[in-house]
């Protein structure tokens, strides 16, 4: 490296060395081979760093090594090398206790052209990767060269360097002259490298960066180690002049021939000061290069040295110029950083000794504080190089409170994105140092004026304004978090420029501060003083919202810092000053501070009656303004702010309490009775949604308080006794508050037809509660209030389904309510606990389509509905009553989430089998009154799908009721319950109006025909009368849903015929069928005169059906419809009718022969006979063509009847009078022919007349 034309006489003095050049010959030359070479010595080094999470220092460097420490103990700098007899330097022996006096210059100028080597090195070194391992170790051997050499001046120094005596006394040996000129040589040969190396600042840029390699690995460029081996001989500079200090005694040491030459003094005390000057200039200069690259968020995780080499120059600085300002007097570091800093923040030219410090600083006051806060972090460490808690260096609180004044100095004007970045750098001191009670004033001062503003960033947006505190506990949170900063280097900490404004970052400092004294110190009294004297009635009401916050958080850290109830009356004091019409987002502001001193009070255990009183009176007022119907609508919803925000605080305090036993109840006061009835749907929700919160906080403690292990028989009493007893007395009141302000509005509420959802939540936790504390119920509920609640809200049929669906789960998922309805084995007038609630249960799964919309499809409302109904239903099952009815008739329920309407008709199911299953008089009457209780007035619950016209509601309910038809038929058939099925009857299934239900009626019609055709045949009293209406229900739908056209799809599926089918015959078919066929005969096959009846071919396709899906073998039975069979062949000619007609007839004849295996069947015969005698003398032919069919399927039954036949045919032609009919008696032969031998018997017979 070239030195510049002011160094050029002090060149000349040195010869110019060159490569031949070689140290003389030592006798001990041939020895210096077998020496060992010393270890490597202490140098920077960053290479083997990562990163700087740990912020461990280089185990490599001077303070890991412990030359520090060696340093500054006195000690020597190695102890363990150099004790040799010879030594390696520069490649070459020397004697180790003389080559330092003998060869001073010789030595030196091995170290500049070894530095000079290494510099051109930098200067010609290629991009070619192939030589980056070869440059960088020659490179490093230079270096670790240079460093053993300046580490063997410490030791030399140390150990053999002697003060010399007076002035009078001469040498008297040449090598004595040498040693007494060594410390001025020495000095002039320093005082050369300082100049051979010049000033960091100076350093070329490329050699500069390399402070910012970021690839740490094993190889690095010559760049890296020239760089870090000006920072070695910049420190050894240093710890050579200090060393050479201390052997010396206090004498001061002349550069002789520098002072002969150029007429300047030049002392050891004077470079010392002059490079450590211009090092501190330097290492601030560098740190200024970094922070101009520094964004606002990122400065107090950003360290101010550009890799940890230049961090531990920095603490090796600290700890010697502490170490000489106790020992030599001289300045400390920090008053070296206030002198040079000073003129930074000043912009004014400062002392002489720190020229060269950059003036281009983008801003001096936020550098220096960035720069003091990292400096004093450098101060945690000890001069082991370890981190330790205990303050290290001394505090420099005299030049902060400096840099304070002119932060908060209004003339300055400081930006919000400054003020944050000073103020953060100040709480990270706090952490460092003990808090200043003289910087909390003047930042209090400062606040105090600009109370009211925002303290906001604009380019940092929604973050930078802060925690938003919308609840007391947020706010109180955000008090305890001022209260406890994070620690230093911790994400939080680091972070807080984001998350938190330089009012709340001053907060913590406060904090701290009054963290420091005990309750009641002195120092504690007097910040608190300070604080509450800012404030009169004029700044009070002066306060803006933004104000009016930052009070709040203010006087909560006070409070949780120095003495509560003080602070919290003097805040209650001055909140008074405020007017009594501010704003409401002001009172909502206030309440929530006084609610989180309520919590602050509850936390501590104190009572908080007093501010409670004082908070439940406003609410009052409030509240009475927001029902007043003279208030203005806009008014009115400004209002809801603070009255919402109220809700919500006093839901915290209750939820954070773990005894409500404080005065608590004291905030539920008459100002409800008010607000309640004047909110909207969205604001009821939320009241009824703070009942729920307080009703559950609530029920928890005192349940709590039940269960607590009981105090020990041994133990005094006394105490626990009197506490418990004073606890349930506010458990107590705060249910009495309960009762008396929100049960009646609930109570107001149950009919309606829009029920909020919490309403249901509210009034089941009122049951709970009056289960849990029966005597705090009002006198109206008593002497049951249980039972008289669940009457209420869910037993009574004028309750929304939705109402009760919500409501019940509650009180059955409690096993000990569970309990308690089922120990109540009956209620007076309403029936059995149990019966009530399986009856509600009946009437919500009836009415689960009450809630879809207009559309048919499912509302939110409805599919909510419709989870809570699968939860009752499951839990409905799970009730003693129910359980034993179902396991009594083997149908458990197996799934896990039971769907309502399958689980309702397995319990019709199970009525039904257990009714029939029992055999006690008695007890079937029992059972006919709990099956009426359980169903209720079913009619009643399914008229408003009547009224609506809803389809999916009228299906579901007509099918319902034909399940209770179907399975309780015997059991409706009773004298008790038959009034029920008559008003079925007559109202679903034979209106005066045929309903307009076909889809309903089509899937449920078997049902009840089969369910009435049993209660016709087992009914003791009304049987006639049950009988007549079930041929009336069949008629009238056997019409209805009788298509005109012969169609087999519809008839296929038509439901009185689908009621009729069997797989296997049983009686309880066969009645039903006979009635059916009955029916058929009389209304649908009767003809008049010669017309036949409407709709014959869907009739008969339809009797064709009933006939061949059941496989009857009665015999009555079977022929019912063969007199009209016969009749249809006889009189109709329409093909199909014939057809459908020929095969009924066929499955009639067939079947009945097969039943008569042993002859002909007599009431065939019967039947057959008297369609003779009805028709030969009118239809003559076409009776004996019908006759002919039947002879085909039954000869002998034909044959049965010939006799009768010719004695007809004789007497109608003796009665016409013409003698024989020979047409007649032709077809009646055709007829005889197909009779076999009795036939041809007879023709002959005939032949002969």
């Amino acid at each position: 490296m070239a030195v510049d034309s002011s160094t050029q006489g002090w060149s000349s003095m040195a010869d110019d060395f060159s490569e031949s050049l070689t140290p003389p010959v030592s006798p001990f030359a041939a020895d210096s081979q077998c020496a060992l070479t010393p270890t490597r010595p202490p140098c920077f080094c960053c290479s083997e760093r990562k990163d700087d999470s740990t912020r461990a220092l280089s185990a490599e460097g001077y303070i890991a090594r412990r030359s520090l420490k060696r340093l500054l103990l006195r000690l020597d700098p190695a102890p363990a090398e150099y004790e040799t007899d010879t030594v390696d330097i520069f490649g070459f022996p020397w004697v180790t206790e003389t080559a330092l006096v003998e060869s001073t210059k010789l030595l030196f100028g091995l170290f500049r052209q070894k530095v000079f080597k290494l510099e051109t090195m930098v200067q010609s070194s290629s991009r070619d990767f192939g030589q980056a391992g070869n440059l960088h170790y020659e490179a490093e051997e230079l270096r670790q060269q240079c460093v053993l050499f300046l580490q063997y001046v410490s030791v030399f120094l140390h150990r053999y360097l002697e003060p010399s005596g007076g002035l009078d006394v001469s040498p008297s040996h040449p090598y004595e002259e040498l040693e007494h000129q060594l410390p001025s040589a020495l000095l002039e040969e320093l005082f050369g490298i300082t100049l051979l190396v010049g000033r960091l600042k100076d350093l070329p840029a490329n050699v500069q960066s390399a402070f910012s390699i970021q690839n740490h690995g094993k190889i690095f460029p010559p760049s890296w180690h020239l760089l870090h081996l000006h920072l070695d001989i910049h420190w050894s500079v240093l710890e050579i002049l200090h060393i050479l200090g201390q052997k010396m005694q206090g004498q001061v040491v002349y550069a002789h021939q520098f002072a002969n030459l150029t007429g300047e003094n030049l002392t050891d005390t004077s470079l010392f000061e002059e490079h450590l000057c211009s090092l501190l200039c330097d290492l601030t200069g560098l740190a200024i290069s970094k922070y101009s690259k520094v964004r606002p968020t990122e400065a107090a995780g950003s360290t101010h040295y550009l890799c940890s080499c230049t961090k531990e120059l920095w603490i090796l600085l600290m700890y010697l110029l502490e170490h000489r300002h106790k020992v030599l007097h001289t300045q400390s570091f920090w008053s070296c950083m206030n002198s040079l800093l000073r003129s930074l923040v000043s912009g004014k030219p400062g002392e002489e000794r720190f020229s060269g410090l950059p003036t281009h600083c983008k801003d001096p006051l936020g550098f220096t504080w960035w720069l003091v806060t990292h400096l004093a972090m450098l101060g945690q460490y000890s001069r082991n190089g370890t981190i330790q808690n205990e303050k290290q260096l001394e505090d420099n609180w005299i030049f902060v409170e400096e840099l304070l004044r002119l932060t908060c100095n209004p003339k300055a004007g400081l930006p919000e994105e400054q003020v944050r970045i000073h103020v953060h750098c100040c709480l990270s001191l706090c952490l460092l140092w003990k808090p200043s009670t003289t910087a909390v004033s003047i930042l209090w001062d400062y606040f105090s004026k600009n109370l009211n503003g925002s303290f906001a960033v604009p380019w940092l947006g929604m973050s930078g304004l802060g925690t938003l505190c919308r609840t007391p506990l947020a706010l109180l949170e955000q008090a305890r978090s001022c209260c406890s900063p994070s620690p230093l280097h911790s994400p939080g900490h680091d972070q807080l420029y984001r998350s938190a404004n330089s009012f709340h970052i001053f907060l913590r400092v406060l904090a701290l501060c009054l963290a420091q004294d005990t309750a009641g110190g002195v120092p504690q009294r007097q910040i608190k003083g300070r604080i509450f004297s800012k404030f009169s009635l004029k700044k009070m009401q002066e306060l803006s919202e933004a104000g009016l916050m930052n009070f709040l958080l203010l006087v909560l850290v006070v409070a949780r810092q120095a003495e509560l109830e003080d602070v919290a009356s003097r805040a209650c004091e001055l909140l008074g000053f405020l007017p009594a019409n501010c704003p409401p987002q002001h009172r909502t502001l206030v309440w929530r501070g006084q609610l989180s001193l309520l919590l602050l009070f509850q936390e501590r255990g104190l009572d908080v009656g007093a501010q409670a009183s004082w908070l439940a009176s406003s609410f009052n007022e409030t509240a009475k303004e927001f029902y007043n119907k003279t208030t203005e609508v806009s008014r009115r919803l400004a209002l809801w702010g603070p009255l919402g925000s109220y809700l919500d605080g006093v839901a915290e305090v209750f939820e954070t309490s773990s005894t409500l036993s404080l005065s608590e109840e004291k905030l539920l006061n008459e100002g409800f009775d008010w607000l309640l009835p004047a909110c909207r749907q969205s604001e009821l929700n939320s009241a009824l949604a703070f009942l729920q919160v307080v009703l559950t906080q609530l029920r928890r403690v005192h349940q709590r308080g039940v269960q607590s292990t009981p105090t020990p028989a041994w133990a005094p009493t006394t105490s626990t006794s009197t506490t418990s007893g004073a606890i349930k007395e506010h458990h107590l009141a705060v249910a009495s508050a309960l009762w008396a302000h929100f049960f009646p509005f609930l109570r107001s509420l149950r009919l309606s037809q829009t029920p909020p959802a919490q309403l249901a939540d509210a009034a089941a936790g009122f049951t709970l509660l009056a289960f849990d504390l029966p005597t705090s119920a009002p006198q109206d509920l008593q002497p049951n209030p249980v039972q008289s609640i669940m009457q209420c809200f869910g037993w009574d049929d004028m309750v929304h389904p939705l109402l009760v669906t919500r409501y019940l789960p509650h009180l059955l998922q409690n096993s000990e309510m569970v309990s308690l309805l089922s120990s109540n084995s009956s209620i007076p007038a309403s029936g059995s606990a149990e019966g009530l609630t399986v009856r509600a249960w009946f009437r919500c799964v009836l009415q689960q389509h009450l809630h879809k919309n207009s559309d048919g499809t499912d509302s939110r409302t409805g599919r909510t509905a419709g989870e809570q109904l699968c939860e009752l239903t499951r839990l409905v099952l799970r009730l003693p009553e129910v359980d034993s009815l179902l396991q009594r008739a083997g149908l458990q329920p197996t799934a896990t989430r039971p769907e309502p309407t399958s689980s309702l008709e397995a319990f019709v199911k199970a009525v039904g089998s257990v009714y029939s299953g029992l055999q006690l008089l008695s007890e079937r009457s029992a059972m006919v009154t709990k099956a009426l209780d359980y169903i209720g007035d079913i009619l009643k619950h399914i008229k408003p799908y009547v009224v609506s016209k809803n389809q999916e509601g009228m299906q579901l309910s007509y099918w319902v009721v034909g399940c209770i038809v179907r399975h309780w038929s015997p059991l409706l058939a009773t004298s008790k319950a038959q009034q029920l099925l008559f008003r079925i009857v007559d109202g679903l299934l034979l209106p005066h109006n045929l309903p307009q239900h076909d889809k309903a009626l089509r899937d449920s019609l078997p049902l009840f025909l089969q369910g009435l055709s049993v209660a016709s045949s087992v009914s003791q009293s009304q049987g006639a009368h049950l009988r007549q209406q079930l041929r009336s229900v069949t008629h009238r739908y056997v019409d209805h849903f009788l298509p005109a056209a012969p169609s087999m799809s519809t008839i296929a599926n038509h439901p009185v015929l689908l009621a009729a089918c069997e797989a296997s015959p049983t009686a309880r078919g066969a009645a039903l069928r006979r009635t059916i066929l009955e029916v058929l005969c009389e209304n649908f096959l009767q003809f008049r005169g010669h017309a036949p009846p409407p709709r014959l071919a869907s009739v008969l396709m339809f009797l064709l059906e009933l006939l061949r899906r059941n496989g009857d073998s009665d015999v009555t039975l079977l022929t019912l419809p063969l007199p009209s069979l016969l009749r249809c062949l006889m009189l109709v000619n329409e093909p199909q009718v014939r057809r459908t007609s020929t095969d009924a007839l066929q499955l009639v004849v067939e079947r009945c022969a097969a039943v008569s295996a042993g002859g002909p069947c007599e009431q065939m015969i019967t039947v057959l006979r008297a369609f003779a005698e009805d028709n030969t003398g009118v239809y003559d032919r076409q009776a004996y063509a019908v006759l002919e069919t039947v002879a085909v399927l039954d000869p002998a039954a034909v044959l049965a009847l010939v006799p009768d036949l010719t004695a007809g045919l004789r007497k109608a032609e003796h009665k016409r009078g013409l003698g024989k009919n020979t047409s007649l008696r032709s077809a009646y032969m055709k007829l005889l022919c197909l009779l076999g031998e009795g036939g041809q018997a007879e023709i002959t017979s005939l032949e002969s007349d």
